[in-house]
This record gives structure tokens, C-alpha cells and sequence, in this order.
């Protein structure tokens, strides 16, 4: 079954990817593989770097990186002068836990469907300065933006000095409310930071209108960048107290420190090439697929997914008697306010690293089988290399291990 809302060119555009034959990728959430346009840019930097490195990197890296970061920065609708490259996400949110001025007796807020990198990062910058990390349970299931925002801000208290906030979860797949969120926080003085790396290309990204303080994303997910480039979105205010988390030079010759991203152009000799080639993958999703197609193919897939998928995982659960399980209903209303590119299906109890070892040795397919408040889910991330097909074999071996009680 075709879904109707999927682009007729759909079936073309798989062809700029080169993944193995004995591979069912449904996994670009956690590691996105780039089109080949993409692989080639990175190929030709690197080659230009090989060729001359002192010419490349005291002559050319700088004008290069202000260029792509112009780039990005519009993709983004964003000031250029408040962004800069970094590997990725994770880089990016230590990079801000390292710089945000806590104390004794101060608060910083997360939900809990935060990243569990994430968390980690906070509870030590929390430690570190005696500070309170507080975890907000949000409403299952996800209702209005208003109750998600509500729950967030009625649990933080007068010594909340931050939020931090996915843009689109990782464990649960979850658009939240993020514009909301900031809104309400910012009324009342607190600072968010947003764990954005699933949100680049995924769905609609202005970082004005936003107005958050902070920002970390990965471009190698739904971009399709390379592995190894992401940013960091820094607030004007805030950016005299942003410090690199490697020091060096700042820039060669070394050059003056004129800006707060200077200090991040040059942190010792790297293959900046991932970077660079990030201009390569905005022009592949918007002029050869074009962002609206993308985004409309890939949630039409996904709710595909949803929807066999969950079929299979309802009739194996009534089964086994447990049809009056809240394991049977999704977290999120079935609307791409709500979910963009990735599918997240609950599914009976049982292992989930069994489950998702037996999907691959049996039918080749990597997807990732969680676990979120005591349920197994399943996570079905969908992008231009991905067909109807491809789900229906998911389908098909889930079912067959379903009923075999893994």
C-alpha cells in the first residue's frame, strides 16, 4: 500500500545513497549515512586539504568555515555571528554546561525525555557548583502544547535558573512544543537551552522567531551532513561567558580574537571537512528533493509505520490478554504536529536487545527496540532511502518474533 501523501518521485531519490545490500536502514535517527553529493564534497576537502595543508589551513579554512556557517546560519534563520561548528550536539550542549554560570542552591530543569547523554552532562555541571538537577515527569499521552508547557513551567520554582528541553525527543520521538516553552520561560526570567539535534531538516527551524538562549543540534541525522558536523546557537547576551571546551590558538596566525566564535575556528590541527561540506547537504534536500517534499514523504512513511506496526503489536498484545495495557496506546495523537520523520510504536513486554539483535540477524534490519517509563517501543526512522517495502518486511519478521514471546 502506497501511502497517498508520499511525493511520486520518491522512489528516485533513493538512488544517491550507496548502503549495504544486506541492510534495511531504518535507523537514520541515531546515525544518518549522507547522500552521495555529500560524500563527494567531503571527499573533495579533504583532497584540497591533503593537497596543501598550509595553504589550506592558513589561507583558505577561515574564509571557507564563515562561508558555510553563512550558509547554515540562513538555513536556520539565524545571525551568523551566533553560531559555530561543532562536531556535534553533545559537543555543543558541554560546551554550554561548561560555560552557564551556576550556584549553590540553583536549579536547572529537564523532562524526562531528555537524550540520557544529556542528563549526564547536567548532573556533573550541577555537582560541579552544588546545584539542583530536577527531572519533570511530562502527561502521558501527549494531549495540547498547552498541558506539555504547563507541566514544565509549574515545576520550576524561583531558583530555576535554566530548562533544558528537546526540540523533537530521541527516546520517544516527540515534537515538543518548544516555541511555547521558550515563551512562557522567558516571562519569568529563565534561561532554556534545547537539545535540538533530531530538528534540522526534520521539521522548520527559525532560530529568531525561537529566541532561545541556547541551541545544540547534529546535522549528520535528518540533514544528512556528514558524521562529525553540528552547532552551537549562542544568544548575544550570553556569549561572553562561552568558553571552548579545547583552547588554542583561536585562530591562525595566530590572528586577533575579535568575536566569542573566533576562539572556536582553530582548536589544533582537524579535518574540518565535515563542516564544510554542510552548504552540500542543504543544497541536496532543498533543490534536488526540495524540504517540503522531504518532510511530507518521510511523515507519510512514518505514519505508515505507525500504523502497520502498531497493527501487528496491538494483535500479538490481545494475544496475550493484554488488550486493557496502556501499552497499546502511542504516546503522541496521530498528527505531524506531533511526530515528523520517526515512528514510535509500542510493543508487549519482552527484551528490547533480544528483539532488536533478532531483527537484523534475521532480516538484515536495524531499528532500534527502547525502553521509556517501563515499556518497550519501537523507533522507525524514515527517510528518502526508505520504501513502503522496507516496512512491510519489519512488519513482517516483528510479527513472526512477536509471536515467538522475544
Amino acid at each position: 500500500m502506497m501511502p497517498p501523501d508520499l511525493p511520486s518521485e520518491w522512489s528516485q531519490w533513493g538512488r544517491h545513497w550507496q548502503l549495504r545490500g544486506d541492510t534495511i536502514y531504518l535507523n537514520h535517527g541515531s546515525f544518518g549515512p549522507p547522500p552521495d553529493i555529500v560524500r563527494q564534497a567531503r571527499r573533495d576537502w579533504i583532497r584540497r586539504l591533503d593537497e596543501q595543508p598550509m595553504d589550506f589551513f592558513v589561507r583558505q579554512l577561515e574564509p571557507a568555515l564563515r562561508a558555510a556557517r553563512a550558509k547554515l546560519a540562513e538555513f536556520v534563520a539565524a545571525s551568523p555571528a551566533d553560531l559555530i561548528f561543532v562536531e556535534n550536539a553533545t559537543v555543543g550542549m558541554n560546551i554550554v554546561a561548561d560555560s552557564f554560570p551556576l550556584a549553590a542552591g540553583d536549579e536547572v530543569l529537564l523532562t524526562d525525555h531528555e537524550y540520557g547523554a544529556v542528563k549526564r552532562i547536567w548532573q556533573r555541571a550541577c555537582e560541579q557548583a552544588g546545584a539542583t538537577l530536577k527531572i519533570v515527569t511530562l502527561p502521558l499521552p501527549f494531549r495540547t502544547a498547552d498541558e506539555t508547557t504547563a507541566a514544565i513551567m509549574n515545576a520550576a520554582s524561583e531558583r530555576t535558573r535554566l530548562i533544558v528541553v528537546s526540540h523533537v525527543t530521541s527516546l520517544t520521538a516527540v515534537i515538543l512544543p518548544v516555541q511555547q516553552i521558550c515563551d512562557a520561560a522567558r516571562q519569568r526570567g529563565i534561561a532554556v537551552c534545547i537539545d535540538g539535534p533530531h530538528a534540522p531538516a526534520q521539521v522548520e527551524l527559525n532560530l529568531a522567531k525561537l529566541d532561545c538562549d541556547f541551541y545544540a543540534a547534529s546535522c549528520h541525522k535528518w540533514l544528512s551532513a556528514p558524521f562529525g558536523s553540528g552547532f552551537l546557537h549562542v544568544a548575544p547576551h550570553h556569549q561572553s561567558r562561552i568558553r571552548p571546551h579545547v583552547l588554542s590558538w583561536g585562530r591562525l596566525l595566530p590572528g586577533p580574537i575579535e568575536s566569542w566564535s573566533d576562539e572556536f575556528i582553530w582548536s589544533g590541527t582537524r579535518d574540518p571537512a565535515a563542516f564544510l561540506s554542510v552548504p552540500g547537504a542543504i543544497d541536496f534536500l532543498r533543490t534536488t528533493v526540495g524540504l517540503e517534499n522531504f518532510r511530507r514523504g518521510s511523515h507519510a512513511l512514518a505514519r505508515y509505520a505507525r500504523q502497520v506496526v502498531g497493527q501487528v503489536s496491538s494483535l500479538s498484545q490481545r494475544k496475550q490478554g493484554q488488550v486493557e495495557n496502556l501499552s497499546c496506546v502511542p504516546l503522541v495523537p496521530d498528527d505531524p504536529v506531533w511526530y515528523g520523520s520517526m515512528a514510535h510504536v509500542p510493543l508487549p513486554p519482552g527484551d528490547k536487545y533480544a528483539l532488536q539483535e533478532q531483527l537484523w540477524k534475521r532480516s538484515g534490519i536495524e531499528v532500534p527496540i527502547v525502553e521509556f517509563a517501563g515499556q518497550r517501543y519501537i523507533r522507525v526512522s524514515c527517510h528518502l532511502y526508505n520504501t513502503t517495502e522496507q516496512i512491510d518486511r519489519l512488519v513482517e519478521t516483528l510479527g513472526k518474533l512477536l509471536r515467538e514471546g522475544i
